[in-house]
């Protein structure tokens, strides 16, 4: 009986060192990115852009062509409607492109992590390092957003408060999902896919239609996009259109996100063990 209660706790000590490292690790590599970024904020806030010249442009402008469009029971303007979308886009897009180009860079070509994992930093502590980093960047996005649809009135209910929080679960979700497919990225034409894919998750993903204008099969494939779950949670909770419903698309980026960090892990111990 001791014998047993001395195994398990020397199993739950080794079990706590080995999270420590990781965590140890992964901090090492955030605060290595921070340090890199700093002098190229510019670059950083990039993707800022996009998402907001198109809720300037199709949310705004086609806005006064379109009207009110029912959603939650009830009607809302259009650029209430789109807002909530640009800013799950923008936290995709800021989540992506350093899970993604800068990974990839980092990875195949620079040779960064064959140094780093000579070290003390593990293959796991990499991942969680690059997936923090992808979600700050997300946040920041979509921190900004917020603060725009507040200035502008496109967010009609105080629920947008807990925007932000979704809108980092949405950046957490594409970074771990860009992480591990950039893993099985050969050279940078393979990006192509990348941005082919980014393009039609941000035209067919509920961002600038409800659900129920895309016909059958088409619906059923919207409904099946990680950015649709995104654009609806969010919006749910910029519009105040809260209910149980919206849990489901929480357990759905957090399932992606479980799978995206499981699978980074195996690939990037992969790569770089010899």
């Amino acid at each position: 009986m001791v014998t047993m209660l001395l195994g398990s706790r020397l199993a739950r000590s080794r079990m706590a060192r080995g999270v420590a490292l990781h965590v140890r690790g992964g901090t090492a590599v955030l605060l290595r990115n921070a340090v890199v970024h700093r002098s190229n904020l510019l670059l950083f806030l990039s993707g800022l852009v996009e998402p907001f010249l198109y809720l300037l442009s199709l949310g705004i402008g086609m806005g006064e062509l379109v009207g009110r469009i029912p959603y939650g029971g009830g009607t809302v303007s259009y650029p209430v409607f789109v807002a909530p979308a640009m800013l799950a886009a923008a936290a995709m897009t800021g989540a992506v492109t350093e899970s993604t180009y800068n990974f990839f860079a980092k990875l195949k070509f620079m040779k960064l992590y064959d140094s780093m994992i000579a070290t003390p930093v593990t293959p796991l502590g990499i991942a969680l390092g690059e997936l923090a980093w992808a979600i700050l960047r997300g946040a920041v996005y979509a921190g900004f957003f917020v603060v725009v649809m507040t200035v502008m009135g496109l967010s009609p209910s105080w629920w947008v408060i807990a925007a932000l929080p979704a809108a980092v679960l949405i950046g957490l979700a594409f970074a771990a999902a860009g992480l591990a497919f950039c893993t099985y990225l050969r050279s940078w034409q393979d990006f192509d896919y990348v941005t082919v894919g980014l393009f039609l998750l941000f035209l067919f993903s509920g961002t600038f239609a409800p659900l129920d204008a895309y016909p059958g099969w088409i619906s059923a494939a919207v409904a099946a996009t990680p950015l649709y779950h995104g654009v609806s949670l969010v919006r749910g909770l910029s519009t105040g259109a809260v209910s149980v419903g919206l849990l489901w698309h929480v357990a759905y980026l957090a399932a992606l996100t479980v799978v995206g960090l499981a699978v980074t892990n195996r690939r990037v111990r992969r790569l770089l063990t010899p």
